[in-house]
């Protein structure tokens, strides 16, 4: 059995699966807030007690116990990585980590404190025989001490710890081929950030973190409306990105409205520039498809909004609809799972 344990701001996130023939059968998969849900969410209040105490809380709610859990995979994202795609010269697996320890160093910008480093190969360079694609990535010591503490206090064994557009990029390609000609876009919005990730099958490998998630959503219905807090996300449930409109105020229902840019607008341009950029880096212009996932992706009307504006087709990922056993459970909304359900591939993959 496979754990992947996706530790988020808002909600920690937990999909087991275990290898059958030809794939995957996930056995569980569950979630739990981090913060009081009764309370208005401010990402900055969150921290190791209260991220510590939801996991615990979430593996009582699966059954599990944390001292039996033996292949744990957990994953850091946001601001606290960086990634970045190099090809190399093919050689043995100790080989190849002394010379991407030294690669990091060219390539990835730290803040001067010591770096620790990982790769995951991609896959061989389409274009030098001789070579592979790897997918550098790196944070700093004291990150991973802080993400190890966290589970260390929750009973748990700390096992692979990988990164969030590294995870997000497994869950979609194990059921999914790369294309042939084009890229596709995979955009994960969670509470504080977005992951995006661009891959394709001749193309580099390119992912960034979008500083919007749905905390930012819910701020701006809250000021547009003159909500509160908890009300501003019921409205943003009920309504979707409808909800930023301010009503009319009465007596003015005919005057002239003038269009104020909304944090969707700035969402989807932040998506934009961030396209804009790997096309003119890349040379290549071809995104086929995006796809959604995280727990506001399912805000009603973001992803038909976010296709009027970029003119590429959107559609919502469901990490799991393809794996034996998915029928068995009830998930309200299946793509909170998509950085769990990576996690938990990756934990598969280094097994085998």
């Amino acid at each position: 059995m496979f754990v992947g344990l996706d530790i988020g701001r808002q909600y920690v996130k937990a999909v087991l699966l275990e290898r059958i023939k030809g794939g995957y059968k996930v056995l569980d998969a569950g979630l739990r807030s981090v913060p009081d849900p009764n309370r208005a969410f401010d990402p900055e209040m969150v921290n190791k007690t209260l991220w510590v105490m939801a996991i615990k809380e979430l593996l009582r709610q699966m059954k599990l116990k944390p001292n039996r859990i033996r292949n744990l995979v957990t994953a850091i994202g946001g601001s606290n990585i960086s990634i970045k795609q190099i090809s190399t010269l093919e050689m043995p697996a100790n080989e190849l980590y002394s010379a991407m320890t030294f690669e990091a160093r060219k390539h990835i910008a730290m803040d001067g404190t010591d770096a620790v480093i990982d790769f995951q190969i991609l896959g061989s360079n389409p274009t030098d025989i001789d070579k592979i694609d790897v997918a550098l990535v790196a944070c700093t010591k004291k990150v991973l001490s802080t993400h190890m503490e966290v589970l260390k206090d929750a009973g748990l064994k700390p096992g692979w710890v990988d990164a969030d557009p590294i995870a997000l990029s497994n869950a979609f390609f194990a059921t999914r081929d790369l294309p042939e000609d084009g890229v596709v876009v995979l955009i994960d919005v969670g509470a504080e950030s977005t992951s995006l990730v661009v891959r394709g099958k001749t193309d580099p490998y390119f992912t960034r973190d979008i500083p919007i998630g749905s905390y930012h959503f819910v701020r701006a219905v809250s000021d547009a409306r003159s909500m509160d807090y908890l009300s501003a996300q019921d409205e943003l449930y009920k309504t979707g990105i409808k909800s930023i409109q301010k009503p009319p105020v009465e007596g003015e229902e005919n005057s002239i409205a003038v269009d104020e840019r909304t944090v969707f607008d700035n969402f989807v341009e932040d998506i934009r520039r961030t396209l804009r950029y790997y096309a003119k880096t890349t040379n290549q212009s071809f995104f086929l498809k995006i796809f959604l996932s995280g727990g506001a992706s399912t805000t009603a009307g973001l992803a038909l909004y976010i296709q009027e504006k970029l003119n590429i087709e959107v559609a919502l990922f469901h990490p799991l609809e393809k794996f034996t056993g998915v029928d068995k459970l009830t998930l309200p909304n299946p793509q909170q799972y998509a950085i769990a359900t990576g996690l938990a591939i990756r934990g598969g993959l280094d097994n085998e």
